[in-house]
């Protein structure tokens, strides 16, 4: 069968759309690949947090809720932890229910937590999965690399032994 001039038009510029397409698929994965690892996070408070710094601080990320008691009873421990080796160290909180705003803000004062809270779960840098049982503690090197990852409530001395080896 014969094409038409116009099918023969038609047919070019679809071809050559394709071809532009795909370019410019191409150059925007490149320039993706190239572009550094953003690895930086808003704070509730204000302010972000980047999990690759060249202060050699490692950042501890805590999952809790407001409904959990071991996470309750550990959150001391953390404050605690926070104020005393903020030399060393960075701890940061998730909501695991996801709340923002103002709720999330009251339930940062009603469990008594002093350190800084992420917007938003970066747990996906590691390629983990949801969290499934709380509270759930991450330890992440200054490098940016996740270290641990800890089950359980965590105390000065348990998180001691992998901060300060």
């Amino acid at each position: 069968m014969k094409l038409t001039t116009y099918q023969q038009h038609i047919e070019r510029a679809l071809t050559v759309r394709n071809t532009i397409s795909l370019g410019l698929l191409l150059i925007s994965s490149l320039l993706v690949g190239c572009s550094s690892d953003d690895s930086s996070y808003a704070l509730v408070e204000g302010g972000s947090h980047s999990f690759q710094n060249d202060t050699g601080k490692v950042t501890l990320i805590n999952y809790w809720a407001e409904w959990c008691a071991p996470c309750r009873k550990e959150i001391p421990e953390l404050n605690e932890l926070a104020a005393e080796h903020a030399d060393q160290l960075t701890i940061v909180g998730v909501n695991f229910d996801n709340e923002q705003g103002d709720e999330l803000l009251a339930q940062l004062a009603k469990m008594g937590i002093e350190f800084p809270s992420l917007e938003k779960d970066p747990r996906a840098l590691w390629g983990l999965g949801p969290v499934s049982v709380l509270p759930e503690t991450l330890i992440i090197g200054s490098d940016g690399q996740l270290q641990q990852r800890l089950i359980g409530p965590q105390t000065i001395e348990s998180l001691g032994q992998y901060i300060f080896k």
